[in-house]
């Protein structure tokens, strides 16, 4: 049986970083939705369901705390795996991000080499190479 695709949204206000990500998920299989800011992320995640989000900490609107916890107060949302992706990575910042609920947490820039290897442990079962 062949693995499907997982529903990966990106949130993410750097195009480059974006375009990066989806790069490198679309490569292997994945299907990819953007938002660009917290509150498009929200409203993304209620319509799209996705099975991972990747959430930069800091958006033109809202923060990626912020946008943790409107996520988290859902219902619908609760339940899917969220990881901070971002250039803030200051000392105590893994930790901070990780004691406010995020499932995971990486620097940028990302490491193209192993950037979807790290993600795999964080898909649903199904969605596993």
């Amino acid at each position: 049986m062949t693995a499907v695709g997982a529903r990966i949204l990106i949130v993410e206000d750097n195009p480059y970083s974006l375009e990066l990500m989806s790069y490198l998920l679309h490569a292997h299989g994945h299907e990819v939705r953007s938002a660009r800011t917290g509150v498009e992320a929200v409203r993304t995640t209620g319509a799209e369901q996705p099975d991972l989000i990747l959430l930069d900490l800091q958006l033109p609107d809202l923060d990626g705390y912020e946008v943790l916890r409107a996520l988290r107060a859902l219902p619908a949302s609760a339940h899917i795996k969220i990881i901070a992706v971002t250039a803030v990575a200051m000392v105590g910042d893994r930790e901070r991000t990780l004691a406010a609920g995020f499932d995971h947490y990486m620097a940028k820039p990302i490491n193209p080499r192993t950037f979807v290897r790290e993600l795999d442990g964080w898909l649903p079962h199904a969605h596993h190479p």
